[in-house]
């Protein structure tokens, strides 16, 4: 590299991390300053007449009002947004982590959430994984909170505590493959679908996951066999063992999965990793094959199904609360 094109390179960045400051900066400045105004409302509401009409006029009036003075940018809805904004947000030490570290497009979505633990939750999965506002609203399409909540029923004494059941989602949605919504597809190439968007499915299996290697070849003194898709994750420390079955989850292929882990820890792990965790995905499953098998007493296994598409809020909510009836009977 030149003097001269080190040199542009190094201005090139300078300008850029100063563009990058002062944006985050105007952003804090107008989070901050939504939340202001929406705390404001709320206590002119709390003055007036107590009415859910009075703090409509109230809101309309003043919009009417702002949009003289400032112009666009200040319509009902949006000051509406302010209001519900500080409801949700009334803590102002929290205010500051979020003006620092969210922007104003991803609050708005995390805002309408309804429970106050999703709240949290999209709010720490965004900060820590960065996510976009596009991957944002799809988590909260997809109900990834309640999915991940949904595998999180209370261990039998034998199990003990198990931070697995943070890492684990069913069902996972896999719409971003562009598999046909219906009629039997081949497990080749539903692999194949995940390795050409391999970035989606990263982050639709959690945090923490790297990919490692698909059609892994372990062998013994005697036969070879093949994993379809491994990974590693980061803050569980231990490899993970993806099985792609694109029928009904069978007695078989959870042997066949236990046997793949107890091979692979025996044979791959190394000495720091944690005990290897192996999950079947699979196009639909049967609760007394799960009930009856060696997943019920394993915390290393798991059978979690896949949807091809992405259903509507109100499918996805019915299947989560099936499943976790289903896995709260076993229990």
């Amino acid at each position: 590299m030149s003097t001269l094109t080190a040199f542009h390179a190094d201005i090139k960045n300078i300008l850029e991390q100063a563009r990058s400051k002062a944006r985050s900066a105007v952003n804090a400045a107008m989070v901050e300053a939504y939340w202001l105004i929406g705390r404001r409302i709320v206590e002119e509401e709390q003055f007036g007449q107590h009415k859910a009409q009075y703090g409509k006029r109230l809101i309309e009036d003043l919009s009417v009002a702002l949009m003289a003075d400032f112009g666009k940018g200040f319509s009902y809805a949006n000051l509406y947004n302010c209001r519900q904004f500080y409801l949700t947000f009334p803590d102002q030490e929290i205010l500051y982590t979020l003006c620092r570290e969210l922007s104003w497009s991803h609050l708005r979505l995390i805002m309408r959430v309804d429970s106050p633990q999703a709240i949290d939750y999209y709010c720490r999965e965004t900060r820590e994984q960065s996510w976009t506002v596009r991957q944002l609203e799809r988590n909260i399409k997809s109900q990834s909170f309640q999915r991940l909540l949904s595998t999180q029923t209370p261990p039998s004494p034998a199990q003990g505590a198990s931070v697995h059941l943070e890492f684990i989602k069913d069902p996972y949605v896999l719409e971003f493959l562009q598999l046909p919504e219906t009629g039997e597809v081949k497990e080749s190439r539903l692999e194949q679908a995940i390795i050409d968007e391999l970035q989606k499915f990263l982050l639709e299996l959690g945090k923490g996951f790297s990919f490692v290697a698909r059609q892994m070849r372990i062998s013994t003194e005697t036969s070879h066999f093949y994993l379809d898709l491994v990974f590693y994750n980061y803050l569980l420390k231990c490899f993970v063992i993806i099985d792609l079955k694109t029928g009904k989850l069978s007695h078989q292929d959870i042997g066949q999965m236990d046997m793949y882990v107890r091979m692979f820890d025996d044979l791959k792990r190394g000495e720091d990793d944690n005990p290897t965790i192996g999950i079947i995905l699979c196009d639909s499953k049967d609760e007394t094959v799960v009930k009856y098998s060696v997943i019920k007493e394993s915390q290393q296994l798991f059978a979690s199904k896949y949807q091809r598409i992405l259903p509507t809020e109100a499918e996805l909510i019915a299947e989560i609360e099936r499943e976790k009836r289903l896995i709260e009977g076993r229990e």
